[in-house]
Parts: C-alpha cells; structure tokens; sequence
C-alpha cells in the first residue's frame, strides 16, 4: 500500500486555486509527470466523469482512466483510477489560510504486479514528484 500526502500554500484565492486544479484540462501544466488529458465523458466536471491520462512514471508511459467520485466545489475532489497499471485514489482539499490557501495533495494506491518493496520504494518517489507538482502550481497561479 502506497499512502503519500503533501501540501503548499499558495498566495491565491480559494475560489481560484480550487477551479484551476479541478479542470483536468490544466493537469499537463502543473503536474510534472502527465503528458495528456482526454476527457472521456461530457463536460463540466461532475461526480461520474471519466477522464483518461498518460503519465511518465519510472521511465514508462502509464496509460489511467480517473473517475471522478467526490467533488464539492472549493473544498474537496476526489478521483480514482477505474483501470490502468496501478490503482490510486488522488484527494484534492482546499482551505482559507490568512488570505491564501492550502492546498493537500493526497495519493493512496495499491501497486498491482509489484512486490510489497516496491511500493516502500515507489512512495518517496511519489512524494517528491507531489511536491514538485505542487511547487509548479504555486509558480503558475502566484504569476497570474
């Protein structure tokens, strides 16, 4: 089991950060390691919609479907993989904090195909592209 949360606080408005990183559409930009985002259902965003991603991961194209399972707009939205190598639960949470917001960054998963060690491995892995992804966010909405 791969359990990694990180978090940042960004110089911005809820309401902004929040819309920006619910859009899959703007993940290529702020998340190092996703190539492309397809969107699989209609949009908006809604609880239910699919959207497929190609991520670099360890070297290798992973190709994932997300379905989106919990969205409350501004505060929280939750998304897992419904096929793909490795099954992940990702947790988006936004808060006020001293006119800007933090936001956390919350992967669980189980590594299918990978040993036990894997997964120890694969975490601080995960983490360290988490905080990049992050990191890059905070760069892109704090220039806007």
């Amino acid at each position: 089991m791969v359990n990694v949360q990180t978090e940042i606080l960004i110089q911005r408005p809820r309401e902004v950060v929040a819309t920006y990183t619910s859009d899959p559409d703007n993940a290529p930009a702020w998340y190092v390691n996703i190539r492309s985002a397809q969107w699989q259902t209609p949009r908006p965003l809604v609880v239910g919609s699919l959207v497929a991603f190609t991520a670099r991961f360890l070297d290798r194209n992973l190709d994932y479907i997300y379905e989106f399972t919990e969205l409350v707009p501004g505060e929280k939205l939750t998304m897992r993989t419904s096929q793909g190598p490795f099954p992940m639960q990702t947790t988006y949470s936004w808060s006020d904090e001293n006119g800007a917001t933090r936001m956390t960054l919350h992967n669980t998963g189980e590594p299918s195909g990978f040993s036990t060690l894997a997964g120890i491995i694969m975490a601080p892995m995960m983490r360290m592209a988490m905080r990049k992804d992050l990191e890059n966010l905070k760069r892109i909405l704090e220039a806007t």
